[in-house]
């Protein structure tokens, strides 16, 4: 045995060959599930795709570059957890295109950023962040206030989401700006019909100015549903019977 090691060891076109074939039989070991398992992602209760005002919203997120400081993706680690909270599913990435793990997090991780701080204080904090965070470095985004959401086409943003495996029905895409418009205002006529479609959704004005659809309403409610869809009471009751 140790005669045919050495001969791995001092002849490298048989070094190579070995190398190759060990990395032919790992690859084919974890790529073979693929070809039976339906989805690598498991199933989690409450998991919605995002309204039409939310998914604006994270648009914006994106388009202002947010993802570059703050991540969304709390890892198992227990320093991590007790910061942030339960560390991230799988399946709560499963309709972001793209997702929003981030590289790098200069500001907090903002998975479990729903419902932890008011609106007010979204407000002020997007529009001065060291009003309410003495010690951030982040920039205000005070325009976000003062622009118009631009969702003329929300409908055909839908529509692309639907096309890359996001399940939004036919129905959704064409009340896509109905439902904009409704979650910001519980009163409307549309409020049934947009609660039927987005279960446990929040209707409020987000931005303050409920005579004025905003960019700021968006981007609050959607911070303020992230990690907010799962029970996670349910995971923390199956850890601790362990």
């Amino acid at each position: 045995m140790l005669f045919k090691h050495e001969n791995f060891e001092k002849n490298s076109i048989f070094l190579v060959v070995g190398i190759l074939i060990v990395i032919a039989i790992g690859g084919i070991i974890e790529i073979s599930p693929l070809f039976y398992l339906q989805n690598t992602i498991e199933k989690v209760k409450g998991m919605r795709p995002y309204t039409p005002l939310e998914l604006a919203g994270r648009n914006i997120f994106i388009r202002e570059g947010c993802y570059l400081c703050h991540s969304q993706m709390i890892r198992s680690t227990r320093d991590e957890v007790e910061r942030y909270g339960h560390y991230s599913l799988a399946a709560e990435s499963m309709y972001d295109h793209p997702f929003q793990w981030g590289s790098e997090r200069t500001g907090p991780d903002l998975a479990r950023v729903g419902k932890k701080y008011s609106d007010s204080w979204h407000q002020e904090h997007m529009h001065d962040p060291r009003a309410v965070v003495p010690e951030s470095v982040m920039p205000g985004y005070p325009f976000l206030a003062k622009n118009d959401l631009d969702y003329r086409m929300i409908g055909a943003d839908l529509l692309a989401n639907q096309r890359v495996g996001v399940p939004y029905t036919d129905e959704e895409i064409k009340y896509a700006a109905a439902d904009l418009k409704a979650q910001l205002d519980e009163d409307s006529d549309g409020y049934d019909a947009f609660i039927k479609r987005y279960p446990g959704a929040q209707v409020r004005d987000f931005d303050g100015n409920p005579k004025k659809i905003s960019e700021l309403d968006a981007v609050i409610a959607y911070l303020q549903m992230l990690g907010t869809l799962v029970d996670f009471s349910i995971y923390n009751d199956a850890e601790n019977d362990r």
